[in-house]
């Protein structure tokens, strides 16, 4: 979201920063602000892009160099501009402008393509310069939750979906062919031999591998989509909280988004970490995990699994020392959780979360934006309606 400048809002910056200041002035230097006296500053609307401008720094650090830092003044938005510094290089006018296709130099005299170079030359020395400035006013930003939460919702929970898929898609394939059997004969010096194997032996193992990378997919889906969910119902609203949840184990993720007081979410909070823990405990392990699932104890009857049939049977989801992971058990967890999360109340979250894929604004978390939005469905697709055009209008420039 678009925001005033820390100098616009009144901040000032701090005094342990004026050496960073100087250092960034020197490097700019002789660029400066272009005024009346600089040659072409008439021309400046004109301007055309100059090749060596497309050679600038990514264009937020210009910005936060020029503006921020330095004070170069901004002429503001026109369109398809989204910001423009008149600048002086040896007299002569140029601007540094954001413009649809891109950051660049731009120049009355666009030919002018040696002045440009040092113009992109000095710029790149003073954004290395002003780093710690930029440290600064990230951490600004965060204090003040004037962020953005980046919604990955939708790349975790279409891998997630994928694997089930060829999870299904693998079992089926099993079933199909659970009455096939391939013989190959071979020859060698002591006569013919044959061997025998069932493709769907192999199919329902490679099954059972898919269904251990979906279980992790859908953790990883979760750990991210439980903060937005927390964030849109109102149970986090400023970025240190975004950031110590995001530091948190997934229970405690959990209990941010949903009240674990309620008896359905506290059965599939258990459930699930049941689960979690028996994956975590197995899979993420190497396979050994932490039950003596890695060791056969010695006896008269032979080796003997130390994890007991009877110990076993205590699993709800059966992973570890060759046991075969229940799949179906488990992926209809995953299935009654996914329609309990986007149930009652939290019905809004799905379209701005998971229809639309927009990221969560936290200011819009503290000003009440969101709590108005969550009212009802009709209520957030209004609200995303208006996210999706400012977020199109700014991408085209369109002010």
């Amino acid at each position: 979201m678009k925001g005033q400048s820390i100098l616009q809002q009144g901040f000032q910056i701090p005094t342990e920063l004026e050496p960073v200041r100087a250092s960034a002035l020197r490097a700019i230097s002789p660029i400066k602000p272009a005024d009346s006296s600089s040659e072409g500053v008439q021309q400046l609307f004109f301007a055309k892009r100059t090749a060596a401008g497309r050679e600038l720094p990514t264009h937020y650090f210009v910005y936060f160099l020029l503006v921020e830092l330095l004070g170069f003044g901004n002429r503001g938005q026109f369109e398809k501009v989204a910001w423009s510094v008149p600048i002086d290089f040896n007299g002569r006018a140029f601007a540094v402008e954001y413009r649809k296709m891109g950051l660049g130099v731009f120049s009355p005299n666009p030919a002018d393509e040696v002045a440009a170079h040092e113009i992109v030359m000095r710029i790149g020395r003073a954004v290395k310069a002003a780093q710690p400035f930029f440290d600064w006013l990230a951490a600004e930003a965060i204090n003040r939750s004037e962020v953005n939460v980046i919604n990955n919702d939708s790349e975790l929970y279409s891998r997630y979906q994928f694997l089930l898929n060829e999870f299904r898609e693998k079992e089926d394939e099993a079933i199909r062919r659970k009455d096939e059997r391939i013989v190959e004969e071979s020859e060698d010096e002591g006569g013919t031999w044959k061997s025998v194997s069932f493709p769907s032996y192999q199919l329902h193992r490679e099954a059972q591998w898919l269904a251990h990378s979906v279980v992790e997919a859908f953790f990883a889906w979760t750990e991210h989509v439980l903060i937005h969910v927390a964030i849109l119902t109102g149970r986090i609203s400023t970025a240190g909280e975004v950031t110590a949840v995001a530091g948190a184990d997934w229970s405690e993720k959990f209990k941010s988004a949903l009240d674990i007081k309620e008896v359905k979410t506290q059965q599939l909070f258990d459930r699930l970490l049941c689960l979690r823990r028996e994956l975590r405990n197995y899979v993420a392990h190497g396979a050994f995990g932490k039950e003596g699932e890695a060791f056969s104890f010695h006896s008269g009857a032979g080796a003997v699994p130390v994890l007991l049939p009877q110990k076993a049977r205590s699993r709800k989801f059966r992973m570890g020392s060759g046991l075969v992971f229940n799949a179906s058990a488990a992926f209809d967890l995953l299935r009654d959780f996914e329609e309990h999360l986007w149930s009652d109340g939290r019905a809004p979250a799905k379209i701005h979360i998971q229809d639309h894929a927009l990221p969560t604004v936290m200011t819009f978390a503290s000003n009440g934006a969101y709590v108005n939005a969550m009212v009802s469905e009709q209520e957030m697709r209004g609200f995303v309606d208006y996210m999706n055009r400012s977020i199109d209008d700014a991408a085209n420039m369109d002010w």
